[in-house]
């Protein structure tokens, strides 16, 4: 097959593209400190629902507390921080 034939563009596909394949770089994520990631909020929901459900003794709290909990660990990004606080909220 022919390589205008499968872009479908006719003259755009002649041969005059005008990007530069050698300037392209791969893309690299910034580097983030610990500090400035995002807050993680399903973390935080499960703390606060695991009080609540141990306070006031509500199953379905603590149900959701696990819930959370799981979604939190599912979503973790930095691995050694999120532990810490991951085993502070089972506790």
């Amino acid at each position: 097959m022919k390589e205008g034939s499968l872009s479908g563009g006719g003259a755009a596909a002649g041969g005059s593209d005008p990007r530069q394949p050698s300037t392209a770089k791969p893309y690299a994520p910034p580097k983030l400190s610990p500090q400035d990631l995002p807050i993680d909020y399903a973390g935080f929901l499960a703390v606060v629902f695991g009080v609540v459900g141990v306070m006031l003794r509500y199953k379905a709290c603590s149900w959701i507390a696990i819930i959370f909990c799981a979604q939190s660990l599912a979503n973790m990004k930095n691995f050694e921080n999120d532990l810490k606080q991951l085993s502070m909220a089972f506790m």
